[in-house]
């Protein structure tokens, strides 16, 4: 199936309306780069778009717009439509999880006249990548009272960052002689912290010295790490890439790209035929297993309130699962030309030609896959065509050179019709990902025409 760029399809206009779409994203991506302040800034934005907590509401009616958060991590919106939820809904589902560094329960030590802190990846990333860059440390701080602390350091202008240190080319002859996976080992992905000195501490004087800025600065000891989340990222806004400004890099895009769009495309519904919802969730990178993830049943919760609010029974539920259609939207590996012997070239989505819908996911055999019906997929492409969407097929890459999830099988296993679609990438789970204005607009339309679908 031949693939055309989807500039060569648009008029000025729709150029311009990509463009300017994408400014907003680009300054939505700088600013939260965290799920906890991406959820904060999506329940902002929901309530000024008229979205009420689902508890302010005792009966539910045709055009009400509700939302509810779990454990500041997860969120859940929904805005009903004018067809009873048994009827079925439509449904996008992002995660806003994205790979890093968190710090370990007791992170903070000195070495050498240095002090840093010990860090865990999180999610599957290539540990190089986070060597020599500047870093940001965001955090979470829970005391024992139960006070709440947001901290951040290396985001600001005139802030401090932080950074990995790596071995000079000089003395690299026997790491040279190593694998990617034995020369970066995740136990040496430390971070650098400081190195003055306390005068008055004869033990670990360093460390003593960024114990009390600790306390001066953030209220905080070191057995408050113990019940904290602090996140290491990679510092600085998201950016234009190329001449023609055409792409945009920054850390995050897996999944908040999907997530902003299919967010933003229903905030900007008006009256539609059956209730559109839209998801946001936690810790797809490392499998959904806790309570804020995919497979917590908190959407189920969400929903039973949903029903007996319309004036139905939270016993309805399988009417809503077996009616409803849903997209899981997370983003799609792009072919890059650098690394054409890791694709298939015939299967393999491009950067620029549109959204992509994705038949099969996972790896070697399908391992993972949900494998939607031919029906599905079939009317997805009648939306997609009927409201000229620029969209393309996809496949993640070779069968036995790897393979990916997403949270399409927590949906799926509930018996609703779901498939995963989503934007191209490259450099995915790098610090600095890649992806095209064009396909992100692309997915904006998409998910537009999706919930607007009778």
């Amino acid at each position: 199936m031949e693939r055309q760029s989807t500039w060569l399809k648009w008029n000025q206009e729709g150029k311009n309306k990509a463009l300017e779409f994408c400014d907003r994203y680009k300054s939505f991506l700088s600013e939260n780069k965290t799920v906890r302040k991406f959820l904060q800034a999506c329940v902002k934005a929901a309530e000024e778009s008229g979205y009420r907590r689902l508890e302010d509401y005792q009966q539910l009616r045709c055009g009400d717009k509700v939302y509810q958060v779990n454990r500041n991590k997860q969120l859940f919106l929904c805005q009903v439509g004018s067809h009873p939820l048994i009827s079925g809904s439509r449904i996008i589902a992002a995660h806003i999880d994205s790979p890093r560094l968190d710090l370990k329960t007791i992170p903070l030590y000195e070495e050498e006249n240095l002090a840093f802190f010990k860090t865990c990846y999180y999610g599957g990333i290539k540990k190089y990548q986070w060597l020599s860059i500047p870093l940001s440390v965001y955090g979470t701080i829970v005391l024992k009272n139960g006070e709440k602390k947001e901290v951040c350091l290396g985001e600001k202008p005139g802030d401090p960052v932080f950074t990995i240190t790596d071995l000079l080319p000089h003395l690299a002859k026997d790491q040279m002689k190593k694998t990617i996976e034995e020369g970066f080992p995740g136990e040496n992905l430390n971070l650098l912290v400081g190195s003055i000195p306390d005068s008055r501490e004869e033990k670990e004087p360093v460390k003593n010295f960024l114990l009390r800025w600790l306390k001066e600065h953030w209220g905080i000891q070191e057995e408050d790490f113990i019940s904290s989340e602090f996140e290491v990222v990679p510092s600085g806004p998201a950016r234009d890439v190329g001449f023609d400004r055409s792409m945009l890099a920054g850390y995050g895009q897996d999944d908040r790209v999907c997530a902003y769009t299919a967010f933003f495309a229903l905030l900007g519904l008006s009256q539609i035929p059956r209730s559109a919802f839209c998801i946001l969730t936690d810790q797809e990178e490392i499998g959904s297993y806790g309570a804020t993830s995919a497979q917590s049943s908190f959407f189920q919760f969400f929903l039973e309130e949903l029903l007996e609010k319309e004036g139905g029974s939270s016993r309805e539920k399988r009417l809503f699962f077996q009616n409803s259609r849903a997209i899981s939207a997370d983003v799609a590996t792009a072919l890059d030309p650098n690394y054409r012997d890791a694709y298939d070239p015939r299967n393999a989505a491009r950067l620029g030609c549109g959204v992509v819908l994705e038949r099969t996911i996972g790896g070697r055999g399908k391992a993972g896959s949900v494998e939607p019906t031919a029906e599905y997929l079939a009317y997805l492409r009648h939306i997609f065509d009927k409201n000229q969407i620029s969209w393309q097929p996809g496949e993640m890459g070779k069968v036995e050179q790897g393979g990916g999830g997403t949270i399409s099988t927590y949906f799926a296993r509930l018996n609703i019709d779901t498939a995963d679609c989503g934007v191209p990438v490259l450099s995915m789970h790098a610090p600095f990902e890649v992806t095209s204005k064009a396909d992100i607009y692309s997915a904006f339309q998409a998910y537009t025409a999706f919930y607007q679908e009778g």
